[in-house]
């Protein structure tokens, strides 16, 4: 049968496939239209198979929330390069596998992937990316997805175009404008300082400790950030003992009545045993209540980067308004009670190693049908 100009047209437009793979595909089956399309896709699928060892870091995060705000999911979805990212075909089969989440029952990503995919049940979902990748033309990796289910409710956000997205979830009676309003902006605050923590409930004893350890160890291997009177004292038995060199100490005598600009001048192996000198005197350092001032003092501040209801609420008028109160303030205004329960945040390509290409040598590979 001859294969005309009009079918193989057709046939890319059916499947997206290349047309000398479309061609070759009508040949191949005789002209049949739906054999063709069978032949595509399982070639498409071997293609797939030679195309999943390449790295795909770039990709974007989309989102899907019930029209009540009951329900909502999100998904990171990879692919080799930004270009695909930004392809439209490649957002809306995004936006499907997102819409796959918000309804699925599954625990884990290889459960996910096995189960039917809901827009042609014939396929699993591992299968019909299989196919995209066909289409596409690129490796893609549904990499991981949550779903969020409440009795209260969940907005989204989306960030620079998918690079970021968040689900806030928070327990009210409301849902009103302002109480979406409210969340959304808790949101965008998610994806922009990413916070450890919804609030300090979620932090065990353990993590404190290790935390406040860590702050102590760090105060005592930077002696000059010490309080005045422990630094005083370390310098002086520094200079008393001779643990530093004669020139340090000639230094430290010139220069004392000025010790902000002190560490300037002494040597590095000065400054290596006064931190020495510290960690050794540590029991006695950490029994002096200004020094436990300082690290409580450090402790708090640490918590305020890393735990979301103590952040600085970025649209805070004040500069100061914390997103605990800001949300209180809102609540309080619509007359209802807003709790922030948890968020969700993915960022495309986080954890993953990005490979780097040399494009000029990417074409000349091409064009030498290597």
């Amino acid at each position: 049968m001859a294969i005309t100009a009009s079918m193989v047209k057709e046939l890319r437009e059916m499947t997206g496939a290349g047309m000398m793979d479309c061609k070759k595909a009508l040949a191949e089956t005789d002209g049949d239209m739906n054999k063709a399309v069978d032949y595509l896709k399982e070639k498409g699928l071997a293609k797939a198979a030679k195309k999943a060892g390449r790295i795909a870091a770039e990709g974007i995060v989309a989102t899907n929330v019930s029209e009540d705000g009951k329900v909502a999911s999100i998904v990171e979805v990879n692919s080799e390069t930004d270009f695909v990212a930004k392809n439209d075909t490649f957002k809306s089969y995004v936006a499907n596998v997102a819409a796959q989440a918000a309804t699925t029952n599954a625990a884990t990503i290889e459960e996910f992937l096995d189960e039917a995919w809901a827009l042609d049940t014939a396929k699993t979902v591992k299968e019909e990316l299989a196919s995209q990748i066909a289409v596409i033309g690129e490796n893609m990796n549904i990499r991981r997805f949550a779903k969020v289910t409440t009795d209260g409710l969940v907005v989204s956000y989306i960030h620079a175009g998918g690079k970021i997205g968040v689900l806030v979830e928070a327990d009210t009676d409301s849902n009103s404008d302002e109480v979406k309003e409210c969340l959304r902006n808790v949101a965008m605050q998610v994806a922009a300082l990413n916070p450890e923590y919804t609030s300090r409930n979620e932090i065990s004893e353990d993590e404190l400790d290790k935390l406040r350890k860590t702050t102590v160890e760090s105060a005592l291997n930077d002696p000059f950030s010490l309080p005045m009177p422990i630094l005083k004292g370390l310098l002086e038995k520094a200079v008393n003992d001779k643990v530093w060199s004669d020139e340090d100490i000639a230094m430290y005598e010139e220069k004392k009545d000025n010790m902000k600009y002190l560490p300037n001048f002494l040597s590095e192996a000065a400054k290596v045993a006064l931190a020495g000198l510290a960690v050794a005197d540590k029991e006695a350092i950490e029994g002096n209540k200004i020094f436990g001032g300082l690290v409580d003092g450090r402790v708090a501040k640490q918590l305020k980067e890393i735990v979301l209801l103590d952040q600085t609420y970025v649209k805070a008028e004040d500069g100061k308004q914390s997103v605990a109160q800001y949300v209180e303030s809102v609540a309080k205004a619509v007359g209802t009670s807003i709790s922030i329960k948890k968020y969700v945040r993915f960022e495309t390509g986080e954890g993953l190693e990005k490979k780097e290409e040399d494009f000029a040598a990417e074409v000349a590979k091409q064009m030498a049908g290597n």
